[in-house]
């Protein structure tokens, strides 16, 4: 780390800051974040569930509708990364626009191990 950088504002390994323009996602954010907040609320709630030593069954009921939230909220980021990154790369150079295709195919493929 520089000394200019400190651990709050360094980015996380595999983070790509690109202070230039906004994300692809920026229009739609607020919606993003009520999506990942309603997330969260479910994630503390199977915490409570395991907590009261609730179902296993309905425990994994409640595992996958997360799962599936977050997944829905994925795929939207890859579009608004796709439609929005890829393409304003895409527009600047074709080496530019190759390094967006892979590093967009790296985050699905991430996505589709997970």
């Amino acid at each position: 780390m520089s000394e200019t950088t400190t651990p709050a504002t360094a980015a996380a390994p595999g983070v790509h800051e690109h202070p230039q323009a906004p994300h692809g996602y920026t229009p739609a954010k607020d919606d993003y974040l009520k999506r990942l907040r309603r997330i969260e609320g479910q994630v503390r709630g199977i915490a409570r569930m395991v907590d009261e030593d609730t179902y296993c069954i309905d425990v994994l009921t409640q595992i996958s509708a997360v799962t599936k939230a977050l997944q829905a909220v994925s795929i939207g980021l890859v579009e608004d990364h796709l439609a929005h990154c890829v393409v304003d790369a895409a527009r600047q150079s074709p080496d530019a626009g190759a390094a967006k295709v892979r590093e967009a195919a790296d985050a699905i493929a991430r996505l589709v191990r997970s």
